[in-house]
């Protein structure tokens, strides 16, 4: 299992679930502990019967109810995990193309890290959504070579199978070496060329040839030849080829590390990964720093916040 999610054994019907919320909204204050117990025990198709079942009885939208019931960093968190994956990601990017603060490093990572056919149902969702297409929000808010890696991503679909032509690779290889390494300036076209329409396992290919063909890797080429969002972008489309769960252990560490814990970061990347790779990332987190990931959140959150964020993360191991 890479899911961190934990359902009950027998399935609660959405009806008794609908009932229980409406329970725990009503009265003085919400009763949060018993909202958390249940949404945060539920998939994404058992949550979403819940949303159908709320409105058919109480004839109100339970996200709304719970935008009113709850706030702060719960209220952020149970709100985008509530969506599906596709809108929960259209939500994460249009907020950060759209609030006070434009985060184009969360929109980095949310469409390097995707597959070519999440990115599909994500523009639609996006357009669907909010009446504008993505991809005019990021000419609008991105700028140079990043806004051409992003854009490259979201409209050439990708190869998602295993099978790799090495001679192909090596020719990739090669092509990045002579607009890197080799010249004096980079020749940025090549590498968003090659990052946005090769699959993963022939970036990883790719990786194998540069390190035997040049010596050095394909990643501190990127690092000394690119810089800022377009060298993140990059770095993210590489290292999500070679192993997602490791470039998320790292985001989380990220996150907390320092003064002050970026919540925005850790609600995203939580409620995003708990039903893909959530034990991968527990393990990753806990090889590269030796510490629980579990451990890092109880430490670096509190109250009912920290409940939810827990209760996603699954039993501590």
């Amino acid at each position: 299992m890479m899911a961190t999610l934990t359902v009950p054994p027998s399935l609660v019907s959405p009806r008794e679930d609908a009932i229980q919320l409406h329970k725990a909204f009503k009265g003085y204050g919400c009763d949060n502990a018993a909202v958390i117990g249940i949404l945060a025990h539920r998939d994404a198709t058992q949550r979403a019967y819940i949303e159908q079942e709320y409105r058919t009885m109480y004839s109100e939208d339970i996200n709304k109810r719970l935008a009113s019931e709850l706030s702060g960093k719960l209220e952020t968190a149970v709100l985008l995990w509530m969506h599906d994956p596709a809108k929960r990601d259209a939500t994460i990017l249009r907020g950060a193309l759209y609030t006070g603060v434009i985060n184009l490093g969360a929109v980095t990572e949310v469409i390097c890290s995707r597959t070519s056919s999440q990115l599909q149902t994500l523009k639609q969702i996006y357009h669907a959504t909010f009446g504008t297409y993505l991809e005019n929000d990021i000419e609008i808010q991105a700028t140079g070579d990043h806004q051409k890696i992003l854009l490259a991503c979201l409209s050439k679909p990708r190869y998602e199978g295993m099978e790799v032509d090495r001679e192909m690779a090596a020719k990739d290889a090669k092509a990045l070496y002579k607009a890197g390494e080799k010249k004096l300036g980079t020749d940025e076209k090549v590498f968003v060329q090659i990052f946005s329409e090769r699959s993963r396992a022939h970036l990883i290919a790719i990786n194998t040839c540069y390190h035997d063909m040049y010596g050095g890797s394909l990643k501190k080429a990127i690092k000394k030849e690119t810089s800022g969002l377009f060298e993140c972008a990059l770095l993210t489309i590489l290292q999500c080829a070679e192993n997602p769960a490791k470039y998320f252990a790292k985001v989380l560490y990220k996150s907390m590390q320092g003064l002050g814990t970026n919540d925005t970061t850790l609600i995203r990347v939580i409620t995003t990964r708990t039903e893909i790779d959530m034990q991968y990332i527990k393990v990753e987190y806990h090889k590269k720093y030796n510490k629980s990931l579990n451990d890092v959140v109880h430490s670096e959150t509190s109250g009912h916040y920290r409940t939810f964020l827990l209760s996603l993360l699954g039993p501590n191991h």
